[in-house]
């Protein structure tokens, strides 16, 4: 058996089942990789004590901000630091990699 194993996303994403429900894809030390669908606009909120790092696997997302949009495109990725808050939201379904202390409550406040 090996100690490295090889992860399929289009595996994992194909699993979605709804939007906005991440599910993990591995751990690396305290932090997480989790895949979610994101289709359509999520609320408001903010993360106290951790970042979130989002990397569009497929489509394109916006990360609405108190005074800017981040649109962010396949092959793209941006660091909300924490604190920050933020309303991702999507106009058509997209595919997100989130890179998280494994403490964080991805969905939110």
């Amino acid at each position: 058996m090996s100690l490295v194993s090889v992860i399929d996303l289009g595996e994992v994403v194909s699993g979605f089942e709804s939007a906005w429900s991440p599910v993990d894809v591995v751990r690396v030390n305290d932090q997480v990789v989790r895949a979610a669908l994101f289709d359509g606009e999520y609320h408001w909120h903010k993360h106290d004590e951790e970042d979130e790092l989002f990397m569009v696997y497929s489509g394109c997302i916006r990360i609405n901000l108190k005074d800017e949009v981040i649109e962010i495109g396949e092959g793209q990725l941006c660091v909300v630091p924490k604190g920050v808050l933020h309303k991702p939201e999507a106009d058509t379904p997209s595919v997100v990699l989130l890179f998280e202390p494994s403490v964080l409550k991805s969905r939110g406040d």
